[in-house]
């Protein structure tokens, strides 16, 4: 039963995340409120690896939950569920596209769609900061100001921020130094 509740979910955020893999962030944001299957915490740690192997995040993301929920059977159905409505909506499209690739009201919903996918990508990004840089519970427990902030994680997205400005090294090298650092200072 929770291989086709997680098709299901999947599928439905493969139909309506557009935008890319980040659009796919508060519906997973959704699934772990709403099921047992991860915590938003696991989630942070999901897109810190799937930001970090190859390929495209909302795959990785699926493929992770999947994976983490129900193992292999698990990475195998929330990967073809988030991919399929692509895949059919792409076939559809496809046979359509020259007909009504200047239509007044397919270009008006796309410039609908543009800042609504930018609002879903914002807010997941703020999700990703609150997650990663605040410390809300022990605040909340202590009312210290200081105790607000997860200090060196807030230092290391600064340094890593600044450093990936002024140097512009590939981003796996970013990456790379993160990681290592991560290990050191086991974060």
């Amino acid at each position: 039963m929770t291989l086709l509740l997680m098709f299901l979910e999947f599928f439905k955020t493969g139909l309506f995340a557009i935008g890319g893999g980040l659009a796919t962030l508060p519906f997973l944001y959704n699934m772990a409120d709403k099921y047992s299957w991860f915590t938003r915490s696991d989630l942070a740690d999901m897109i810190a690896v799937s930001e970090s192997t190859p390929g495209p995040i909302g795959i990785n993301m699926a493929t992770y939950v999947g994976f983490h929920t129900a193992g292999v059977p698990g990475a195998i159905i929330t990967t073809t569920a988030l991919v399929l409505p692509s895949l059919i909506v792409i076939m559809i499209v496809a046979s359509f596209l020259k007909r009504f690739s200047e239509s007044f009201y397919v270009k008006s919903a796309f410039y609908g769609l543009r800042p609504a996918v930018t609002g879903l990508i914002a807010a997941a990004a703020f999700e990703i900061y609150r997650i990663t840089l605040l410390a809300i519970e022990p605040f909340l427990e202590s009312r210290n100001i200081l105790q607000l902030f997860q200090w060196k994680n807030i230092v290391l997205f600064a340094a890593l921020f600044v450093l990936n400005k002024k140097v512009k090294w590939h981003p796996v090298f970013i990456i790379l130094i993160a990681a290592v650092i991560g290990i050191v200072l086991q974060l």
